[in-house]
Formats: C-alpha cells, structure tokens, sequence
C-alpha cells in the first residue's frame, strides 16, 4: 500500500489545503485526493509541484508499506 504523507507536509508547514492550491496552482480535488489518500493515480507533475513547493523529495509525500496481507503470507511461508 502507498501512503502518501500531503496531510503531515501541510501540517509541519502550517498551511491549509486552500494555501497550497493557492501556491501551485493544483486543482481542489487533486490535493483533497492526495489529502485524504483517496487518490488512485498520481500525476509526475503534481508531485514535482508539491516537491518544489516544500523543497522536499518524493519519498517525504509517498511511502511504500506492506499490507496486512502480504506480511501475514511471508510469515507463515517463514514458518515452513
């Protein structure tokens, strides 16, 4: 699963989802997906917008984490 950190970037910053959009020129729902992490797709544009702006890499807004699932095979295929 992709966590996407957009949420604890405007918060460190101190800035709203309005702030940002005002900044970069992102649509409402672009950010408000990536926000809530409802998003499905995410542009290389708009990532490259959200990193200028914050001055930040890619992996400060997405972090790759294992589900739930997959953990719960490997062990039991460790367990073997």
């Amino acid at each position: 699963m992709i966590r996407i950190h957009l949420s604890r970037l405007l918060g460190e910053n101190k800035e709203k989802i309005a702030d940002l959009i005002r900044a970069t020129g992102l649509s409402r729902n672009t950010v408000t997906g990536l926000y809530r992490e409802t998003t499905a797709r995410v542009d290389l544009d708009t990532l490259n917008t959200i990193c200028k702006h914050y001055d930040c890499a890619i992996a400060d807004i997405l972090e790759y984490q294992r589900d739930e699932i997959s953990q719960l095979s490997d062990k039991s295929k460790t367990m073997v």
